[in-house]
Order: structure tokens, then sequence, then C-alpha cells
């Protein structure tokens, strides 16, 4: 018996050693591991921040730019007579809505979103269906003056608005180089000091009106739009240029390139979208030829993006209700990140769409 517990003794010291034994190994592995750690070479440390940052950096890219944050949108009606040009802020505006008016004239509506710019315009009156495309991008509306019916429906859907004939003078101003009513100007700075004042909701979660991509989007079985020309009226009509290295459309407007007031360059854009809806005369109280809007409903379009044309549905479905655009599939189209001219012209205008010697 004694032989056997001392057996069993040395059985016990030898598990002792053995569970030593590894826990020692382990403590070295552990301190070699801190070892090399700490005499990781700085030039390899250096290419792991490197490549995150890089990584961190792409997916940054891959986030829409012309349209993001929760300011408010404002929306400013742009005059467009000749005498008016060059305009002032139009490159800056994520989205352009150019539609006819009186006098076989067209007037613009640039819509900003939470950029600076010191200077818009010149900024001129209301008309009424440029109220529906204020109010399906949720925008506090700028104008100065109004016709009959957009006082009305100004009241009417209790629209938001900034109205430079009733404002305290420093909010627009006239400048000395062209002539009224050409020359009323104003900046987003004033017009958000405005707002301010008037106690209007400064921000929006309303989702933007076009589906933007972050992807760059060259359209698929399209045709080739490296021209575009429409013709709103016999007076206006608008030609758009596809410049492939910067890979957007130089605007052109009665034969003349549109260029800023003050940069002196020439105003480009990424997308451009066709609607083709009729306009018709009012019979307002002042009989002066304004228009109207035939814009309820489904119409044909086209969007243009990257040198290609594809033919879209463009449908309304109520004044403040958001334009859906849709391939001919009835599926919503994607546009690439970049500023947007919107033209709604008639449906009889013949649009010419014009690439590598093919043209519709």
């Amino acid at each position: 018996m004694k032989g056997k517990r001392e057996k069993e003794k040395g059985k016990g010291g030898t598990k002792k050693i053995i569970a030593l034994l590894v826990v020692l190994i382990v403590i070295a592995g552990g301190v070699l591991a801190f070892k090399m750690i700490q005499d990781k070479p700085e030039e390899e440390t250096v290419a792991e921040e490197k490549s995150e940052e890089v990584t961190e950096a792409k997916v940054e890219e891959k986030k829409v730019q012309i349209y993001q944050g929760d300011d408010r949108p404002i929306a400013v009606m742009i005059d467009n007579h000749s005498d008016a040009w060059p305009q002032a802020g139009l490159q800056k505006a994520y989205m352009i809505y150019e539609i006819i008016v009186e006098g076989s004239e067209t007037r613009l509506m640039a819509l900003f979103k939470g950029v600076d710019v010191e200077k818009i315009g010149p900024v001129r009156s209301a008309r009424h269906y440029f109220l529906d495309y204020s109010m399906e991008n949720d925008a506090i509306y700028t104008h100065f003056g109004q016709s009959p019916q957009a006082e009305s429906d100004l009241a009417t859907y209790r629209i938001n608005d900034i109205n430079g004939i009733v404002e305290d003078g420093t909010t627009f101003w006239r400048v000395k180089d062209k002539s009224a009513p050409h020359n009323a100007v104003t900046s987003t700075k004033k017009l958000l000091e405005s707002a301010n004042k008037k106690k209007y909701r400064m921000t929006s979660t309303a989702k933007s009106v076009l589906n933007y991509s972050a992807d760059e989007i060259d359209l698929q079985e399209a045709q080739k739009a490296t021209t575009v020309t429409v013709p709103h009226s016999q007076l206006q009509t608008v030609k758009y240029v596809y410049d492939e290295k910067a890979k957007v459309y130089k605007r052109f407007a009665r034969g003349k390139e549109q260029k800023d007031w003050d940069s002196k360059d020439t105003i480009t854009t990424k997308n451009i979208i066709i609607t083709f809806c009729d306009n018709y005369t009012l019979a307002d109280s002042e009989n002066k030829g304004r228009q109207g809007l035939k814009n309820i409903g489904t119409f044909d379009g086209y969007y243009i993006t990257n040198g290609n044309a594809i033919k879209i549905k463009c449908i309304k479905k109520d004044r403040d209700e958001q334009t859906i655009y849709q391939d001919l599939q009835g599926n919503e189209i994607k546009v690439n990140d970049g500023n947007t001219f919107v033209n709604i012209c008639p449906v009889s205008a013949k649009v010419i769409i014009e690439g590598e010697g093919e043209s519709e």
C-alpha cells in the first residue's frame, strides 16, 4: 500500500510539472506576440492606416452629393427674357424647371439646397403652375410679384413664400448693370434670414423628386444624344451640346451660349429631362395672355445623360404630389448624381435628339 501511495504521489507531481510547463509556454507565447506587435515595422502600420483611409474615402464617394442633408430647399423664380441674360446662381441649383409663360417666353425656377449662393437672379414674378413643382420639392417659394391666379393659389395651398414686392428692402436689391424689371437679385443668406423671420420650417425630411444614383449611369439600349434641341415656342429654343470630356451638357438659348452673370462660366447640366404637356391661354382679369399648364396625368418624355437618351413616362397625380419618372417598362428611373434641367414643352414640340449621325 505504501508503494502504491508513493507511485500515485509521483504521478501527481508529474502532472503539476506538466501543468506548470503549459502555463509557462502560454505566457512565453503571449510575451512573444506582444513583442512582435511592438516591433511591427512603422511602414507596415502606416500602410494599414492608409488602406483604412482609402476604404473610408471610397465609402464616402458612394454617397449622393447633389441632394443631401435636411436643409429645406429654396425655389427661386428666375427671369429668362433676353434682357435678363446672363443669370446668376443657376449652376449651384440642384434642379431647374423651364416652362412657358406669356409672350412665348419661358421662365426658370431654380432649386437650392444646403448651398451658399451670393447672387441669384434676376428674380421675377410667380406663375401658378410653378407652384406645383415647388410643392413637390417641399421648397420655400421665392418670387418678385405674382399673377392673379398665383396669388390665389399661394393662399389656397398655404405656401411658404418670400415675395420681393412686400419684403423689407434688404432681402432683394436692384443692380445697376441691368434695367428694371430685369435687375432684382437676392442670395441664399438673405432668403434664409427672411424665412427665419417668418418662422417658416427650415428643415425637410422629404425625399428627392429624382432617384439619384451614386454610381455613374450610362443608359442601356439608348439612342445617342450629343445634341438636344428643345423648342418651347417660336421664340425660345434651347439647345444642349454634350461635352464628352466633362460628361456634362452645355446650354444654349436662342443660339447663344448661356453663361453665369459673374463668373462668365458656361452653364452646364449633368441630366436633362423633357416632359411633353400642353399649355393654354388663361382668361384672367388682366388679359395679358398668361398661360395654364395641363400637367396632371401621364406624359411622354425623355431622360438624357452622358451622351445617351431614353424615352420615359412622367407621372404627376396631383399638384402637390411628386412627379414620378419611369422607363417604358414601368420602373422608376435612376438619374446621375448631378444637376438637372427639366424642360416642360408642348406635345407638338419638335424635339431633336442627335448623335453620331442619328436623329429623332
